[in-house]
C-alpha cells in the first residue's frame, strides 16, 4: 500500500488514507482541492490559507513585502485563471426576448421556409408523376402540355411584330419635337399618340381571337401586350414632357417673350406626385436676374438624368429604346443604375428556376385543377335546381382553395422575383424592388402598393399624378382603381373567352373594403386584418375562376 497521510488534532486517528490520486480533469481537481479544504482543519487548514494568500499559482509564493506591482500582476492571473474554468454544470442565461416569431420580434430571416417550400413543391411534383406513371403509364398528363405547341410559330411570329411596332413612338415623337406648328405635343402629339396606342391595343388584343389561339397562347401574349403598351406610354408621355420643357428653356434665350412660369418636375422616385420647381419666387423682369437664372436651371435639370450622364435629346436613338424594352420597369428615365457586370450564375439559376416554375403551375392545373372544374361542368350540366348548383359550386371553390394558393405564389415568384430578376441581370439594372412584403399586408391598399411594385409605380405616375391636380385625390384614386379593374377584366375575358365583369366588381369591391379597414376599430388589429387579407385573396381566386369557368 502506498504512504499515507494521517492528520487529526495534535496526533494520528489510526486510520490509514492513501494517497489522492490527480484527478484526470481539471473541473474534477478543483473540486478535490475545494472539499480538501474544507474538510480539513487545524495545522494543514491554516498552511493552505497562508500558501493561497502568498502564491501566483500553485508553487509560485509572493512575499508579503513584495511590490504592489507584483501583487497586481499575480491577482490578473489569478483572475484570468478563474475565468478560464468551466463548471461541471454550466449556468444558463436568462434574459427578457421574444421568440422569432413573435410580433415584436425584429428576426426577419425565414429564408428556410423557402426553401421547405421548394422541397415540399419538389415532393409533390414527385408524387404526382409516379401516382400517374401507376395509373396510366405515363408520367404526366398531357392536356395542358400539349395546348403550349398549338400555332407556336403564329404566336412567334404575332409577338415579335406586336414588339416591333411599339417602335413607332421613337420617329412619331421626333416629329412632335421639331415641329413648330400644330404637331407639337401640346397641341396634337399627345391626342396622335393617344390614338395611336388605342388602335395598337385593340388590334393586338382581337388577333389571338381572329387566328383562334388557344389560352395559353392568347394569356402570354396579352400579358405581353400589356407590358408593352405601358411601356409605351410611358416612353412617350414623359418625352413628350421633356420636349416642351425643352422649348421653354430655348425659348428664355429670348426672355421678354418666353414664359416665366415655375417649371415643372415629372413623377420620379423622389418626387412622386410631380411639383413645381421654385414655385413661390416670382419672374417678373425681362433682365437676367436671380429668378431667371434659377428658371433656366430648373429647366436644364430637367433634361438631365438624376445620374447626370445622359441629358434630353441625347436618349432619342434605336440603342437607347431598344435597352428600355428589355429593362424590367413600365416607368422610362433617361438613364438607369447599373451594375458593373452580370453574374451569369445568377442569371442561369434565374432561366431554370423559370421553367422549373412553369412546369409546376401546368401539373397543379392539370392534377388539381382541371380534373375539378371539368367533374362540376358535368354536375352542373344535369342539375336543374338552385340549391343544387349552389352547393357545387361552393364544393368547387373549397377543393381550389389549396391548389390556388400555390398557383399565386408560383406566379408571383416566376414573374417578380426570376422573369424581372432575369431581365435584370442581362440589362445590369441595379434596381431590383420589383416587390415588398406585400405577405404582411393589412388591407388592399397596402398590397397593391407591395405586391407589383412596376405597375403601382406606372400607374401612380402617369395616372394618379397627372389626374390627382385636377379631379382630386378621392377621384384620382377612384380612376387608378377603375383602370386597374378594366386591365384585370380585359385578361380574364381573353382567357375565358366570357365578357362577365366578376373580377371587374371584386376588384372595385376593394375600396369601401380598405376604407373599413382604416377605420379606428379596425386598423389596430394588424393580425387579424392579415389574416383576413390572405383568406379574402386565396378564397377570391376560386371564386372567380369558378364563376368565370362553370357560369
Amino acid at each position: 500500500m502506498s504512504s499515507t497521510n494521517i492528520q487529526v488534532n495534535g496526533g494520528h486517528d489510526h486510520i490509514l488514507r492513501p494517497r489522492p490520486r490527480k484527478p484526470q480533469h481539471a473541473q474534477v481537481t478543483e473540486l478535490v482541492r475545494e472539499h480538501s479544504s474544507t474538510s480539513s482543519n487545524g495545522h494543514l487548514e491554516a498552511v493552505e490559507e497562508t500558501a493561497s494568500g502568498m502564491t501566483s499559482g500553485r508553487s509560485t509564493p509572493i512575499p508579503e513585502n513584495a511590490p504592489a506591482s507584483t501583487k497586481a500582476l499575480s491577482s490578473a492571473r489569478k483572475q484570468v485563471r478563474a475565468e478560464q474554468r468551466r463548471r461541471l454544470f454550466p449556468t444558463i442565461e436568462y434574459a427578457s426576448r421574444v421568440s422569432h416569431f413573435d410580433p415584436e420580434s425584429d428576426y426577419s430571416d425565414f429564408h428556410g421556409f423557402f426553401n421547405l417550400f421548394w422541397i415540399g413543391l419538389a415532393v409533390m411534383g414527385i408524387t404526382t408523376m409516379l401516382r400517374n406513371y401507376k395509373d396510366t403509364g405515363y408520367p404526366l398528363r398531357v392536356q395542358i402540355w400539349t395546348l403550349f405547341t398549338v400555332k407556336l410559330w403564329h404566336l412567334a411570329v404575332a409577338d415579335f411584330l406586336m414588339v416591333g411596332s411599339t417602335v413607332v413612338s421613337l420617329p412619331l415623337h421626333k416629329l412632335f419635337r421639331n415641329s413648330r406648328g400644330g404637331l407639337t405635343w401640346k397641341k396634337g402629339g399627345v391626342a396622335i399618340q393617344s390614338i395611336y396606342q388605342v388602335v395598337w391595343l385593340s388590334f393586338w388584343i382581337s388577333v389571338p381571337f381572329i387566328l383562334n389561339w388557344t389560352w395559353t397562347s392568347q394569356v402570354f401574349l396579352l400579358l405581353h401586350t400589356m407590358v408593352l403598351l405601358m411601356k409605351m406610354h410611358s416612353y412617350a408621355f414623359y418625352n413628350g414632357h421633356l420636349s416642351e420643357t425643352e422649348k421653354r428653356l430655348h425659348a428664355l434665350d429670348e426672355p421678354h417673350s418666353a414664359s416665366k412660369a415655375p417649371a415643372y418636375v415629372y413623377p420620379s422616385v423622389e418626387k412622386p406626385m410631380g411639383e413645381l420647381a421654385h414655385k413661390d419666387m416670382e419672374v417678373d423682369s425681362d433682365s437676367e436676374d436671380e429668378g431667371l437664372k434659377q428658371l433656366r436651371e430648373d429647366l436644364a435639370r430637367e433634361l438631365t438624368s438624376p445620374i447626370g450622364n445622359v441629358t434630353y435629346p441625347r436618349n432619342l436613338s434605336w440603342s437607347n429604346y431598344i435597352d428600355y424594352l428589355l429593362c424590367p420597369t413600365l416607368c422610362y428615365e433617361l438613364e438607369y443604375p447599373r451594375n458593373v457586370s452580370i453574374n451569369w450564375t445568377s442569371l442561369i439559376a434565374k432561366i431554370v428556376a423559370t421553367f422549373g416554375c412553369i412546369f409546376l403551375l401546368t401539373v397543379i392545373s392539370e392534377e388539381f385543377i382541371l380534373p375539378v372544374l371539368q367533374e362540376s361542368r358535368i354536375r352542373l350540366d344535369h342539375t336543374a335546381s338552385m340549391s343544387e348548383t349552389l352547393l357545387i359550386l361552393s364544393e368547387t371553390i373549397s377543393w381550389l382553395l389549396f391548389p390556388f394558393m400555390l398557383i399565386f405564389l408560383l406566379v408571383f415568384l416566376v414573374i417578380f422575383e426570376y422573369v424581372l430578376g432575369a431581365f435584370a441581370e442581362i440589362t445590369r439594372f441595379a434596381d431590383r424592388h420589383f416587390y415588398s412584403d406585400w405577405w404582411n399586408s393589412t388591407d388592399w391598399m397596402e398590397f397593391s402598393r407591395e405586391w407589383n411594385v412596376p405597375v403601382y409605380s406606372f400607374l401612380r405616375r402617369h395616372v394618379y399624378a397627372t389626374s390627382k391636380p385636377s379631379i382630386g385625390r378621392n377621384m384620382a384614386t377612384i380612376i387608378t382603381f377603375l383602370i386597374s379593374a378594366v386591365g384585370h377584366e380585359i385578361v380574364m375575358a381573353c382567357i375565358t373567352k366570357k365578357l362577365r365583369g366578376y373580377g371587374f366588381v371584386c376588384q372595385m369591391l376593394q375600396l369601401p373594403i380598405v376604407m373599413l379597414q382604416r377605420t379606428r376599430w379596425v386598423r389596430a388589429h394588424k393580425t387579424a386584418n392579415n389574416v383576413l387579407f390572405w383568406c379574402s385573396m386565396i378564397m377570391g381566386l376560386s371564386l372567380i375562376c369558378s364563376l368565370y369557368v362553370l357560369v
